[in-house]
């Protein structure tokens, strides 16, 4: 049986957490931002984590489910 191979776009992305749950970066952050508020661009501020009916899919892409 070969190795499995982890999605390399989805290694660059995620990472896990001590406690299992996993790390992500905010969308809308690259460009066109002055259109937008203070506001809404301090939410998108700092790692969020992805949501439980997601995570599964995302471990498989990761090779840890």
């Amino acid at each position: 049986m070969p190795k499995m191979k982890t999605n390399s776009g989805a290694l660059k992305r995620f990472k896990v957490k001590k406690n299992g749950s996993i790390k992500r970066g905010s969308a809308f952050r690259s460009h066109i931002l002055t259109k937008m508020s203070q506001k809404s661009k301090r939410g998108l501020r700092g790692p969020k984590t992805v949501a439980a009916v997601d995570a599964t899919r995302v471990r498989r892409m990761l090779c840890l489910a």
